[in-house]
């Protein structure tokens, strides 16, 4: 099929944006095979930059008209790598009285690296005081632990509130587990 050979991104959707066809292109760009396209909205698919520029496209078919429609695009491709493009779609049908398909193309303008994340750094006496209080520690028995005094706990604490934002051990024990410093899944808690 013809479709399937056209090297640009294209897309056949229903009025309300679902993929109807794919073809290989458009199916690269998403990471996937144009059959699992199908059903998908091509708007979660392609974030929009401006969600006013869909509202007036939503209300101009609403409305029946036939012009080509525009729309700024981002999007993750396989690999990482957020891109950035436009959309276009036109309307077609093979009478003015029928409901029309969306014919989509997407055109991609640039790309941004992901940026890189920077590890997490936490001290050794840092990572083994948030596994204690993982475990439900009190800062007594934390300090019992790691050989510190009660004050010295705290400091470790308070520093590590302040660098995560933690507004108490709960969440800070919570920011431990969410940036990869205690391993999940493990009893007793442990660092990663």
């Amino acid at each position: 099929m013809l479709f399937d050979r056209v090297s640009v991104p294209v897309a056949v959707c229903d009025v309300y944006g679902a993929v109807l066809l794919a073809n290989p292109a458009m199916a690269t760009e998403c990471g996937t095979t144009p059959g699992r396209l199908r059903g998908r909205d091509v708007l979660e698919l392609f974030r929009p930059q401006e969600a006013t520029q869909v509202e007036r496209i939503a209300e101009a078919l609403r409305l029946r008209h036939r012009s080509r429609y525009q729309v700024s695009v981002c999007w993750r491709a396989p690999g990482g790598v957020e891109r950035f493009g436009e959309l276009t779609a036109d309307p077609v049908s093979d009478s003015v009285d029928e409901t029309p398909t969306l014919l989509v193309m997407l055109r991609m303008l640039g790309e941004r690296e992901r940026p890189a994340v920077d590890p997490v750094r936490v001290t050794p006496v840092e990572a083994r005081i948030l596994a204690l209080l993982a475990g439900g520690a009190t800062t007594a028995r934390a300090a019992r632990e790691t050989g510190l005094t009660s004050d010295g706990v705290t400091y470790h604490l308070r520093r590590l509130s302040a660098r995560w934002a933690a507004n108490n051990r709960t969440e800070l024990v919570a920011r431990a587990y969410a940036l990869g410093v205690l391993a999940p899944g493990v009893w007793p808690p442990t660092p990663a």
